[in-house]
């Protein structure tokens, strides 16, 4: 009886692992943007690609008519701008059944994570701000991994740093924790990225 069970556990184990090679290959043969947008559908994130800002705008007010959002919480002035000229409410309020809108640092191809620091989300913690967030980024702050991304923020903010880095891996709100490293500190929300094409 236990020789079948080692058995069937190898061949379980082996298929897993042929499985897992299998998808490491594929990720192999993707560029560091397809890589990212894999990684973060998986995740559950929704993926707006556009390819000017005419289409930021279209796919922001039909990400806001889809859910009945009527006003965004925003603390960014460049998408305060934005949320004007698409005739929305805003404001700097943090009010947990609204929308939080923002900028992030980078965009992590290795796992299709996003990282933001303090100069998003001033002196905020994740978990303080709502739980539904849309992102307006651009394809060339897509790096390989976290390491890149703390890079960068140092080169662009050598005499500001910035007090906090953190980001958001998950993609589903409540969604069962399988790593337990990551146990009660999954910073998940659920959201959408407009990504827009500037390379």
């Amino acid at each position: 009886m236990s020789f079948f069970n080692k058995f069937f556990k190898n061949i379980i184990k082996t298929s897993q692992q042929e499985e897992s090679e299998k998808e490491i290959e594929q990720d192999d043969d993707l560029s560091i943007d397809e890589l990212f947008v894999k990684k973060f559908i998986h995740k559950g994130g929704k993926f707006l690609y556009c390819s000017d800002i005419e289409e930021v705008e279209k796919n922001l007010v039909q990400v806001l008519q889809e859910n009945q959002w009527n006003n965004v919480v925003t603390f960014n002035d460049e998408l305060r701008e934005l949320l004007t000229r698409i005739k929305s409410a805003k404001t700097s309020k943090i009010i947990s059944s609204l929308p939080f809108m923002t900028h992030c640092e980078c965009l992590i191809a290795h796992d299709g994570s996003i990282m933001f620091s303090s100069k998003q989300l001033k002196d905020k913690k994740l978990k303080e701000l709502p739980s539904n967030f849309i992102v307006y980024a651009k394809t060339s702050q897509i790096v390989n991994d976290s390491r890149d991304g703390i890079s960068g923020i140092r080169n662009r903010s050598e005499k500001n740093s910035p007090t906090i880095i953190s980001s958001i891996k998950d993609f589903i709100i409540n969604k069962t924790e399988t790593d337990f490293m990551s146990y009660g500190n999954t910073n998940s929300k659920t959201l959408y990225l407009l990504l827009l094409e500037d390379l």
